[in-house]
C-alpha cells in the first residue's frame, strides 16, 4: 500500500485528466450495464404478443432498437475518451518517474555503483518502469472498469430478482478467495523473476562491453555457460510465476459457469411460475456474464499486476537510497585557490575489517607536481578517490588551502579538479563535443587549441570528418591511445586549479608518451598536480614522489634523492630498466 500511495503522487499532478477519465469510465460502465436491460425489453414484448396471439408492436421494437444504438454509441465514445485520458496520465506519470529516478541516480554516492551491477540498474530504469507503465496502461482502466461493471451488474440483478441475485453473487467472494490464495503463492516467484531479469541484463551488459576480450581469450563457451545458468534461473522462476498465476483464470471461470447454470435453472422456474418475464431472464443471464467477464479479465491480468508489483519495489528501492550527504552552509575557499593540499592524519578503508590507508600525513605546496607510485593495491587510486570526495576519510581531514574538504560541497571541490583517469571514457557524440565536455561554454577555437596542447590535433584531422567525426557508443572506431589523448584534451580545456593524471600515458606508445609528457609539462606549470604512474620514467621531474605500499607512505622525496637512498623506489625503478 505504501508503494501505491507513492505511485499516486506521480499521478496526482494530472488528477483533473484522471478524474475526467474516471467519469468517462463511469459513463462507459453505466451504458454497458443498461445495454442488457434495454435489449431485453423487445424480447419480453415479442414473447408477450406471441403468448396473447397479438401482432408484434413494431413501433415499440423500433424505439427500443434506437435506444440500443444510442446506448452502444455512448459506450464506444466514453470508452475512447477514457483510453485517451488514461494514456496521457500514465505516460506523463512515467515520464516524471523516469526523471526522478535519473535525478536520484546522479545524487547517489560512488560506493553505491561499486556495489551494484550496471545492468541491474539499467533494468530498473527500463524494464521495471516499462512493466509498471504497461500495467497501468492496460490494467488500471480494466480493473476500475471491472469493479464498476460488477457493482452496476449486481445492482441490476437485485433490481430484477433479489432472490436469484443472492445466489449469483456467491461467485464474487469465491473468486476473491481463489485469487488471494493464488497471488500469495505466486508473488515470491514474480519477485525472483524480476531479480533474475536484472541479473541477466547485467550479465549481458558486462559481456557485451568486454566482447573483444572474450573473443581474444576464447571464452565464448564459458560465457555462454554462464548466460545459460542465469537464463535457466529466469526461466524457472518465470515459468512458476506464469503457471501458478495462470491457474487463477480457469478456477474463477469455473465459479462463473456454476453461477451461470444455477441462474439459468432458477430463471426457468421463475418464468414458469410467472414471477419473471423471458426478457428479464435473458437480461439476468447477461448480467451474470457482466460479473464473470470482468473478474476473468482481472485474473488474466494477474501476471501483469504481480510483475508490476515486484517492479514498483525495485524502482522505489533506488528512490529510497540515501543520497550523498551535503552540508547546508559550506565554508568558503580562499580566492583565488592556490592548490595547497594537506592530508591531515587520514585513515580510510572500504571494508572496516580491512584497513587500507592509516594515518596518512602529507603536505603538498601550491604548484607542486606530486607523483604517487607503488605496487598494485597500495592505495594510489584510493588516494585520488579521497581527493575527489568520491569517498570521505574515516578519520582525519583533507585540507585545500587550509579548508577541510568535508566543509565544502562536493560540487565545489570537484570543480577544482581536472581528471584524466586510467579508463578513458568517451560518449556517443562528435570528437568536438567530447573535448568540450570539460567546459561546455568553450568555443570551437578553444577546443582545437586544447587538442593541439594535448598533441591530438594531428590525429583528429587525419580521421574522417575530423573534429565532427562521431564516436560510437564504445568508442571502438578510434584506438585506445587516441581515446586517452582526447580525455587529456578534455582535462586541459577545463582549466583546473588542480590536475589529476591517473596512468594518463598507460595506453600510448613511447613516441606519443614523449609528446604527451611535453604537453603535460606545459599544462601542469603553475598548477598543483597529482600523477599516478607505473612508468617511473615519466615522473623524473616531479617535485615530490610518494612511494606507497599497503596504504602507507614508506618513502618520499625527489627522483634523484630516492635513487640515492637505494630503497623500495630504487628497486621499482631499476626493475623497469634492468638489462635482459
Amino acid at each position: 500500500m505504501r508503494d501505491l500511495r507513492r505511485l499516486w503522487r506521480y499521478i496526482a499532478p494530472y488528477k483533473i485528466i484522471f478524474i475526467l477519465a474516471m467519469l468517462l469510465l463511469l459513463a462507459t460502465v453505466g451504458f454497458n450495464a443498461a445495454l442488457p436491460y434495454v435489449s431485453g425489453l423487445p424480447t419480453s414484448e415479442i414473447a408477450k404478443n406471441i403468448s396473447q396471439g397479438e401482432k408484434l408492436n413494431f413501433p415499440y421494437i423500433f424505439r427500443c432498437l434506437i435506444w440500443i444504438f444510442f446506448v452502444g454509441l455512448g459506450y464506444s465514445i466514453c470508452q475512447l475518451g477514457t483510453g485517451f485520458c488514461m494514456t496521457h496520465v500514465v505516460q506523463e506519470a512515467m515520464s516524471d518517474l523516469r526523471r526522478d529516478l535519473t535525478h536520484k541516480i546522479n545524487l547517489l554516492p560512488v560506493a553505491y555503483f561499486d556495489q551494484h551491477q550496471q545492468g541491474d540498474l539499467l533494468s530498473r530504469v527500463t524494464n521495471d518502469i516499462d512493466a509498471l507503465s504497461n500495467a497501468l496502461q492496460q490494467s488500471f482502466t480494466a480493473i476500475v472498469n471491472a469493479v464498476l461493471s460488477i457493482a452496476f451488474a449486481v445492482l441490476m440483478m437485485f433490481y430484477i430478482s433479489p432472490k436469484i441475485a443472492m445466489f449469483a453473487i456467491i461467485m464474487i467472494p469465491a473468486s476473491l478467495v481463489i485469487s488471494r490464495i493464488i497471488v500469495k503463492i505466486s508473488q515470491p516467484y514474480f519477485k525472483q523473476q524480476q531479480y533474475f531479469l536484472g541479473r541477466l541484463n547485467g550479465y549481458v551488459q558486462e559481456n557485451m562491453t568486454g566482447f573483444g576480450v572474450l573473443k581474444a581469450f576464447g571464452r565464448e563457451k564459458e560465457t555462454l555457460a554462464g548466460f545459460k545458468k542465469v537464463n535457466q534461473e529466469l526461466y524457472r522462476y518465470g515459468f512458476k510465476a506464469a503457471f501458478i498465476s495462470g491457474l487463477m483464470s480457469p478456477l474463477v471461470n469455473l465459479t462463473a459457469y456454476s453461477a451461470y447454470i444455477g441462474v439459468a435453472v432458477l430463471g426457468c422456474f421463475s418464468v414458469i411460475g410467472g414471477t419473471m418475464l423471458v426478457g428479464q431472464v435473458q437480461a439476468f443471464v447477461q448480467y451474470v456474464w457482466q460479473v464473470s467477464q470482468p473478474m476473468g479479465q482481472i485474473t488474466q491480468l494477474s501476471a501483469v499486476l504481480q510483475s508490476a508489483s515486484a517492479s514498483i519495489r525495485r524502482i522505489f528501492e533506488i528512490l529510497d537510497e540515501a543520497p550523498e550527504k551535503e552540508i547546508e552552509q559550506e565554508e568558503q575557499l580562499p580566492e583565488p585557490v592556490k592548490g595547497a593540499i594537506h592530508f591531515d592524519h587520514v585513515s580510510f578503508s572500504y571494508d572496516p575489517d580491512e584497513p587500507l590507508i592509516e594515518d596518512l600525513n602529507v603536505k603538498v605546496a601550491p604548484g607542486q607536481t606530486v607523483a604517487i607510485v607503488g605496487p598494485t593495491g597500495a592505495g594510489k587510486t584510493t588516494l585520488i578517490n579521497l581527493l575527489m570526495r568520491f569517498y570521505d576519510p574515516d578519520k582525519g581531514a583533507i585540507r585545500i588551502d587550509g579548508v577541510d574538504a568535508k566543509h565544502c560541497k562536493r560540487k565545489t571541490i570537484r570543480a577544482l579538479f581536472g581528471v584524466v583517469l586510467q579508463d578513458a571514457w568517451l560518449y556517443n557524440d562528435t570528437i568536438m563535443e567530447n573535448i568540450r565536455f570539460g567546459n561546455l561554454n568553450a568555443s570551437d577555437y578553444e577546443v582545437v587549441d586544447a587538442a593541439k596542447t594535448a598533441n591530438v590535433d594531428h590525429f583528429i584531422r587525419t580521421m574522417p570528418d575530423g573534429y565532427e567525426m562521431c564516436l560510437n557508443e564504445e568508442s571502438t572506431n578510434i584506438s585506445l591511445g587516441q581515446k586517452q589523448l582526447i580525455t587529456i584534451a578534455r582535462a586541459i580545456i577545463a582549466d583546473p586549479k588542480i590536475l589529476i593524471l591517473d596512468e594518463a600515458t598507460s595506453s600510448v606508445d613511447t613516441r606519443l608518451e614523449e609528446l604527451i609528457q611535453e604537453a603535460m609539462d606545459k599544462v601542469m606549470e603553475g598548477r598543483t598536480s597529482f600523477v599516478i604512474a607505473h612508468r617511473l620514467s615519466t615522473i623524473k621531474n616531479a617535485d615530490l614522489i610518494l612511494v606507497m605500499n599497503h596504504g602507507h607512505i614508506i618513502e618520499q622525496g625527489t627522483h634523484t634523492g630516492l635513487l640515492e637512498k637505494d630503497g623500495f623506489y630504487a628497486q621499482l625503478y631499476n626493475s623497469q630498466f634492468q638489462e635482459t
